[in-house]
């Protein structure tokens, strides 16, 4: 039996060192980047809860493209039929993510209420963000103010949803990222 050099032990050394101070990506950039492999595909959705009749998502064709993937910011129109006017921009920064919803009129101006949202308050989980409305949002939309947002993401589904603690308002809709659709719808 050869004995241990110095050498080698050193070496064993900084290997179990560097795996102990080696530290993983954050859940929210992890979460962020599975994005990456969707740029550019259409995905079409379906209500799972909160949906009624009147409430201009029931019975319209829902889509979503994942428009722009870039490091620190992903970018997803979601088209209600052929309203194209929403947007989910997903921000990263200081380890978290943000979500504000973007809502254009048809010349592509800014609605009067856009920018509503809020940002996460831990890194969160790599397939599960939530998002509790922000000051901003309570400021623009008072009724608003107890919302809160959480996105699922995994190999075959991504779930959009919204509850506003204290009521029973609830939405979700949920596309199937395993069927990517043909389109050429473009937001406002």
């Amino acid at each position: 039996m050869k004995s241990i050099t110095s050498y080698t032990v050193v070496c064993i050394l900084l290997l179990i060192v560097n795996g102990v101070l080696a530290q993983d990506k954050p859940n929210s950039k992890v979460f962020l980047e599975k994005f990456k492999s969707l740029e550019g595909k259409y995905f079409e959705g379906k209500i799972i809860a909160g949906g009624k009749e009147g409430d201009g998502f029931t019975g319209q064709k829902l889509i979503m493209k994942v428009m722009q993937y870039e490091e620190r910011e992903v970018k997803i129109p979601f088209f209600v039929g052929e309203n194209k006017s929403r947007t989910w921009i997903f921000s990263y920064s200081n380890q978290v993510l943000t979500l504000k919803h973007d809502h254009r009129h048809e010349d592509g101006s800014p609605d009067a209420i856009t920018f509503y949202g809020g940002t996460a308050t831990n890194e969160g989980a790599s397939d599960i963000q939530m998002f509790p409305a922000d000051q901003e949002t309570c400021q623009l939309i008072d009724y608003a103010c107890q919302n809160v947002w959480w996105i699922t993401i995994d190999e075959t589904t991504y779930t959009y949803n919204l509850r506003r603690i204290g009521s029973d308002r609830v939405f979700t809709v949920s596309f199937d990222l395993t069927n990517p659709i043909e389109s050429t719808m473009m937001p406002w």
